[in-house]
């Protein structure tokens, strides 16, 4: 019985090569299966030196170090322009588009220019564990979209916060993610956060997704994508 278990496990073993690179579906969540596991993984190594600073932005420093690498074994490539409005030493609201979770493979790839940055996420994520463990420890912000109230009061405390400690605070505004190329209305919350405080709004726009990656389709290809950083908008009166 143990030598043809051995025997399936080789067949199988031998059958990832031609099934990933003739199948597209399974070429997809093999993908995908490699980023959730390796940014899991790491989340539960991380914990540990999280707890000695609990919360603290900084955090995602050590994340993005360990996570980014995940980029050349999926096949995508991040360039990165208008670096020098990322890098500046200041607090502000970065406002982004959003098309798939990959965006934040993409962040992590940066994270090393942004320095001082954390994310506001739904609250639902706190509750994929580890990941959402370790990203609260790492000071991301978690919201209830559903309470709005609550929100509200939990971003006007991060607020005040952010521009003490010169943090960055990034921002998905469309909400929900989609991959379609086109423009979505903007959630209004993060540019009342940055006109309250008088903090600058920071645009970044990732390129299309589409030309690689189609969820509909279970399409995951090799891809390069421009993170474009514009000038930052004043808010000041």
């Amino acid at each position: 019985m143990s030598s043809f278990i051995e025997l399936l496990g080789l067949f199988l073993l031998l059958m990832l090569p031609f099934l990933y690179e003739t199948n597209h579906i399974f070429r997809y969540y093999f993908k995908f299966l490699i980023y959730y596991g390796i940014v899991s993984f790491n989340s539960i190594v991380l914990i540990p030196a999280f707890l000695t600073r609990p919360c603290d932005v900084r955090n995602l420093l050590w994340a993005s170090t360990w996570c980014h690498r995940v980029t050349a074994l999926i096949g995508l490539r991040w360039e990165l322009r208008g670096k020098e409005h990322l890098a500046k030493d200041q607090a502000c609201i970065i406002v982004a588009n959003h098309q798939s979770s990959l965006d934040v493979l993409g962040m992590f790839n940066i994270w090393h220019v942004m320095n001082k940055c954390t994310v506001v996420a739904k609250r639902e994520l706190f509750y994929a564990w580890p990941f959402g463990l370790a990203a609260w420890l790492a000071g991301l912000i978690f919201i209830d979209r559903v309470r709005g109230e609550k929100a509200r009061e939990t971003l006007n405390e991060v607020n005040r916060r952010i521009k003490k400690q010169r943090i960055k605070l990034w921002v998905f505004p469309e909400g929900t993610r989609r991959n379609t190329g086109d423009m979505h209305p903007f959630k209004k919350g993060a540019f009342h956060m940055a006109i309250e405080e008088q903090i600058p709004i920071l645009p970044v726009v990732f390129s299309s997704y589409c030309t690689f990656l189609d969820d509909k389709k279970k399409i995951l290809n090799a891809g390069r994508i421009v993170i474009t950083t514009l000038p930052p908008v004043s808010t000041k009166a």
